[in-house]
């Protein structure tokens, strides 16, 4: 897998003109990579997101995925939020299929398939409940374990835990490195959270915002196999100040500034 961003611009229009939300924007994962996207309010992480998913279009650029034109959305690209996007009124297998039911997977092979993620992000036993009675954290598995089954190759993941408290992130991201290198799955996340990012990724981008740009790119030289002692180490802190400081050294510019009459 190969998911390359070039010279990728987006514009929105208002009644004074237009606004640019992502300048120049050039990335890239590769095939079995974890990679985020990182950036305060304003720096157009999920506008970039949905782009790379063919939700939205650009402006200029372009987004390929093993060379292949992002036009639309695809089965080749799988998406997670942060708001869960679970049907109420399905049980947690049949959020789990539903995905594979719209693509016209036989009965028995989504069976198979929703059973086999279920046991990958360990909720097997709640199979037949409904999405009400779930934590947080659970809702949020079971929309990675939707996501995985449609077997993607890469997966896109929009501030997936920014909503929960943070003894429960700390949980979710640990659960998400062990996930990962179990299915060795190609991931871009967006997150807004520098410790974050820096314990996931093994690269990351720093964006600045208004409008959106590529501030740099990082490479976590940090050991594979992480828990929450790893944030305590000098390098890892040195990380953390590196993005920090970044983020910090270019403020936005004002919105008037930005606008294309």
């Amino acid at each position: 897998m190969h998911l390359e961003v070039t010279h990728l611009y987006k514009q929105f229009p208002t009644a004074r003109g237009s606004i640019t939300a992502l300048k120049d924007i050039n990335l890239h994962v590769e095939d079995g990579e974890f990679v985020c996207a990182v950036g305060a309010s304003g720096s157009g992480k999920s506008t970039l997101l949905r782009l790379i998913a063919g939700l939205e279009m650009p402006t200029a650029g372009e987004v390929r995925v093993d060379g292949v034109l992002v036009t639309g959305p695809g089965a080749d690209r799988g998406m997670v939020f942060q708001n869960y996007t679970l049907y109420p009124w399905m049980t947690v297998a049949d959020n789990v299929g539903f995905g594979l039911k719209l693509q016209g997977v036989s009965k028995q092979q989504r069976r198979e398939q929703v059973s086999y993620y279920l046991d990958v992000v360990g909720l097997t036993k709640f199979a037949d409940v409904l999405p009400k009675q779930l934590s947080g954290g659970m809702k949020q598995r079971v929309a990675i374990a939707r996501a995985l089954a449609s077997r993607p190759k890469i997966l896109l993941m929009d501030e997936p835990f920014g909503a929960l408290d943070v003894q429960t992130k700390e949980t979710m991201q640990q659960f998400l490195l062990q996930l990962w290198q179990r299915t060795n799955i190609s991931i871009l996340m967006i997150t807004h959270d520098v410790e974050e990012a820096v314990f996931l990724a093994q690269r990351l981008y720093v964006l600045s915002a208004h409008p959106g740009t590529v501030e740099r790119e990082i490479v976590i030289n940090l050991p594979l196999e992480r828990d929450h002692q790893i944030r305590r180490q000098p390098a890892f802190q040195h990380y953390r100040e590196e993005v920090l400081d970044l983020l910090r050294s270019k403020p936005a510019e004002p919105i008037d500034s930005l606008l294309i009459l």
